[in-house]
């Protein structure tokens, strides 16, 4: 895409050979943005970092989709690397897709390892020609591709907010194996938003120090205002790291204390019939004179005496209440 104020240019190109004949005029077009979507064809890349002099450096980081949120400032231009992150309800995984930014002087660079349409929110502002987008400078485009990257961290932790609010229903109800599961999960993932968040903090933080070239001083408050954002997005995965730790403590108080109940239960009922083993035991010894033992009703003296202790000792743990 190439813009001005009045005029656009939108162009798709399907191979290097219909790149090359293509040309624009900077007066008219003063922003060139090129977004280039999958990462398999070197000769792509190699072909972009001739025409706009890019470091090999650089063109080996973009084919290197591990990186971390980062900027280098190559002199002629600022490379910047953020990812963009995707949230499956279902699976309750967290996946990730570098997106690499190039801001030079009257041209954008992204590229993306996917189509997956996160930027088109922008390029319609670019064609309907709505806010100050297309009167702006490619350091403004710049901002707005970040500020689209930033809002995409909100969407996420909105989604796994409400997750970790239902979990928390179900543990107050019942703590459940599979909420232990699904709990650790939501932890490793968030785990993997805080990894990728904390550098695009000081990514932003950077880019909205007045020293840099590449922004001007009007576009500077844009970016403090993404940088809140991050901020923001930081408190909010923390809040809900701080949540699900919570949680994760009152799983293993719920299973304790459950436990604990069931172990009371079991020494209840032993220490009940405790005494009636004593009395059989007693009985049972071998000794042809003992009391009760001519006796035609002593049988049933010995269960009355069982029973009496065993019902006195019930109610004796039942005013306790350790029989609840």
């Amino acid at each position: 895409m190439a813009y001005g104020p009045d005029l656009l240019e939108e162009s798709v190109f399907e191979n290097i050979a219909e790149s090359r004949n293509y040309s624009h005029d900077s007066a008219d077009h003063p922003v060139l943005w090129l977004n280039v979507h999958g990462l398999h064809q070197p000769e792509i890349l190699s072909e972009i970092g001739q025409r706009f002099k890019l470091h090999p450096l650089v063109l080996e980081d973009i084919l290197n989709t591990d990186q971390r949120p980062k900027v280098d400032d190559y002199g002629d231009y600022l490379y910047i690397v953020t990812r963009f992150f995707d949230y499956d309800p279902e699976t309750l995984c967290v996946s990730s897709e570098q997106v690499s930014l190039v801001l030079g002087h009257g041209f954008v660079l992204t590229f993306q390892e996917r189509p997956t349409g996160n930027f088109n929110p922008i390029r319609e502002r670019i064609r309907l020609n709505r806010g100050q987008i297309r009167r702006q400078q490619a350091d403004y485009l710049a901002y707005a591709l970040l500020d689209v990257v930033v809002d995409r961290y909100f969407t996420i932790l909105e989604q796994i907010g409400e997750r970790t609010e239902q979990l928390e229903d179900d543990l107050m109800q019942k703590a459940t194996p599979t909420v232990l599961q699904t709990l650790h999960q939501l932890k490793r993932e968030t785990l993997t938003l805080r990894r990728a968040v904390w550098p695009l903090r000081e990514v932003v933080s950077q880019l909205a120090r007045s020293d840099t070239h590449f922004f001007q001083p009007a576009t500077l408050p844009y970016l403090r205002d993404v940088y809140d954002h991050t901020v923001h997005v930081i408190e909010s995965l923390e809040a809900i790291r701080d949540l699900i730790a919570g949680m994760l403590d009152i799983y293993l108080s719920s299973v304790s204390n459950r436990l604990n109940q069931e172990v009371r239960a079991l020494t209840v009922v032993a220490i009940i019939f405790m005494p009636s083993t004593l009395i059989s035991g007693v009985f049972g010894m071998n000794f042809h004179s003992m009391p009760l033992l001519e006796n035609p009703g002593g049988f049933y003296l010995a269960l009355g005496f069982m029973a009496t202790i065993a019902i006195s000792l019930g109610l004796v743990f039942w005013r306790r209440r350790w029989l609840g």
